[in-house]
């Protein structure tokens, strides 16, 4: 069962506080618990990831509900509040046949909970959890068998958070609220914000496609997966590891900004800057006004242009490449041996070829374009381009 947390205060619940990643945005709420609470869980925390919630009303155990159900049914939510989505303790429930269902909120929040559906049709083994009317200052937390899929849709500033979940498809909707995935495998991953953020942390693996709007930021920690495709408009996609087969990110003017990434990646940017800092395998990225910046670790077939601004490709010298260099200006670092090197003056611009470590062009390329700027060749090693990312 769920039960809440006695304090020392007499009569008054508290709650154990939510631990929100740093930069999780507006949802610092004290979303409850279905785990045992040990004495000082709820204390501020001396770290620097640990967000308490601004001081207002007393937040309490407003329902909970415990329903059987099928181990590998799906969750429907459609919410205008919090929601927390985690597995169900496996040495309480072996099973996984039981959905746990907790409301928390202010006293005054309950009065919305009457038109709160929460149902489990057993023909479709689909848990549902939805309301209208609950208060958007809510907070609901399931406990749901480890793999149930999931199918949430979040309404005004509603956030989302799924922890450690596994599940054949993962559907997120949000409208301001942020969207945080945690530690979660799904064959399938559709998220979808239309002014949140929408945050990934741990290692997130399976096929993902996430569409943000507007302003909406997308920050990852690390995907894998077979194919993956990120977009934003106006936000910054910012990505520390990829671990893909095929990746396509796109931002119609944010920044792009990733780690490392390996396997074959395109990038696209209208008026952001590009940079990757470490690549191995395919990539190709092109921006209409922004720079772009890569170094280049283990070579595939590299493409770069930036139709009005400059390129800086950077690679250890050790690296076996044929080099095609292209911009209005081509600056190739003296650390940095080419060998067999070409030069050639067409219109406006100048483009310059050669090999570096007895390189075959046909198969280990980098091509970089700048008709309208500059484009730079320099020496990294490979424990700079760590440093640089950290």
């Amino acid at each position: 069962m769920l039960t809440p947390c006695v304090s020392w205060r007499s009569g008054c619940l508290r709650l154990r506080r939510l631990r929100v990643w740093a930069g999780a945005g507006p949802w610092t709420c004290q979303a409850c618990q279905a785990r045992p609470y040990h004495s000082g869980e709820g204390e501020r925390r001396p770290d620097s990831e640990a967000q308490v919630p601004p001081p207002g009303p007393a937040r309490r155990l407003l329902r909970e509900w415990t329903l059987p159900v099928s181990p590998f049914g799906r969750l429907r939510a459609r919410l205008p509040c919090h929601l927390a989505v985690r597995p169900l303790d496996p040495l309480t429930y072996p099973d996984g046949d039981r959905v746990l269902v907790a409301v928390c909120g202010v006293e005054d929040g309950a009065r919305g909970l009457d038109g709160l559906q929460v149902k489990y049709d057993e023909a479709l083994k689909e848990m549902a959890i939805v309301s209208d009317t609950i208060d958007p200052q809510a907070s609901v937390e399931v406990n749901a068998p480890l793999k149930f899929g999931l199918n949430i849709k979040s309404s005004g500033s509603g956030c989302v958070k799924i922890q450690n979940i596994e599940c054949d498809d993962c559907k997120i909707e949000t409208e301001q609220g942020t969207s945080i995935l945690q530690s979660v495998k799904s064959q399938k991953f559709h998220v979808q914000t239309k002014g949140g953020k929408v945050i990934c942390l741990g290692t997130i693996y399976g096929n993902i496609d996430i569409h943000a709007s507007d302003k909406s930021t997308v920050t990852v920690n690390k995907l894998q997966g077979s194919s993956v495709n990120i977009s934003t408009e106006d936000g910054l996609l910012k990505a520390k590891y990829l671990y893909t087969e095929s990746s396509f990110l796109s931002s119609a003017a944010g920044d792009i900004t990733l780690g490392s990434v390996h396997g074959n990646i395109t990038l696209q940017s209208k008026m952001g800057n590009i940079t990757v800092g470490s690549s191995s395998g395919y990539l190709k990225a092109s921006t209409h006004q922004g720079a772009i910046d890569v170094y280049v670790s283990q070579l595939g077939k590299v493409e770069l242009k930036s139709h009005k601004g400059s390129v800086i490709v950077k690679v250890p010298s050790s690296l076996p490449t044929y080099l095609q260099l292209s911009g209005k200006e081509v600056d190739v670092n003296s650390e940095v041996h080419v060998q067999e090197i070409a030069k050639a003056r067409k219109d406006d611009g100048v483009t310059i070829t050669g090999l570096m470590n007895q390189a075959n062009k046909c198969e280990k390329w980098i091509k970089a374009d700048a008709p309208k700027g500059t484009v730079s060749l320099r020496g990294q090693s490979w424990f700079q381009s760590l440093n640089l990312q950290d």
